[in-house]
């Protein structure tokens, strides 16, 4: 059964939302928007996520022309929990968010400030993320790939705001391993809920 567009557009956004909030690059966001304008850090956010998301629309465009939705789906979910786990053990590496939050700061033009920021968010996001395996999958089970970067958009900007309002005003309390475990609990959940809706 097709879910209608509007319940499918929800679904998405929300699940791109909550998956923005525990991925690496939210890291970065939270703490650039305690040293720099709320404002600037946002709209370098929205830059780099509408530029990234027609990336992984088109890649979840192709796969899914070439590769069975059934298996996307088992690979995606189980992505997602291996992720999870990974998170929980700590294994994956946040040092690459600190080396580009030192990158960004270097920057004395503001205008250069906000091309590396945009540049750090988009290739903190491309590197491997869960946005990008959701996005794909996503694509792939709803076959329309409008609807799921309009959607994924909507999603990725409302969490933009909601990161830079955060880390505004709270940054310095939300540390990595905070964040690392409320992570794992979502991608574990994410995965698992994928996996099991693909079954039979």
């Amino acid at each position: 059964m097709v879910d209608p567009l509007p319940v499918a557009f929800a679904t998405i956004a929300f699940a791109l939302f909550v998956t923005e909030l525990t991925d690496k690059d939210a890291l970065l966001l939270l703490a650039l928007a305690s040293k720099t304008r709320a404002v600037v850090v946002f709209l370098a956010g929205v830059t780099a996520f509408i530029t990234t998301t027609t990336v992984f629309v088109t890649a979840g465009t192709l796969i899914g022309a070439v590769v069975p939705i059934l298996w996307v789906r088992l690979a995606g979910g189980g992505f997602m929990m291996g992720y999870g786990l990974w998170e929980a053990r700590g294994v994956v590496n946040h040092g690459e968010v600190e080396k580009e939050e030192r990158r960004v700061e270097r920057q004395s033009d503001p205008w250069m400030a906000f091309f590396s920021m945009v540049a750090a968010l988009a290739l903190l996001d491309i590197a491997g993320d869960a946005t990008e395996v959701l996005t794909i999958v996503l694509v792939v089970r709803y076959s329309n790939p409008i609807l799921v970067f309009s959607a994924a958009c909507t999603g990725l900007i409302a969490a933009t705001a909601f990161e830079t309002a955060l880390g505004s005003r709270l940054g310095r309390m939300l540390t990595p391993q905070r964040i690392r475990y409320f992570s794992m609990v979502v991608f574990l959940v994410i995965g698992a809920f994928i996996i099991i809706s693909s079954l039979p």
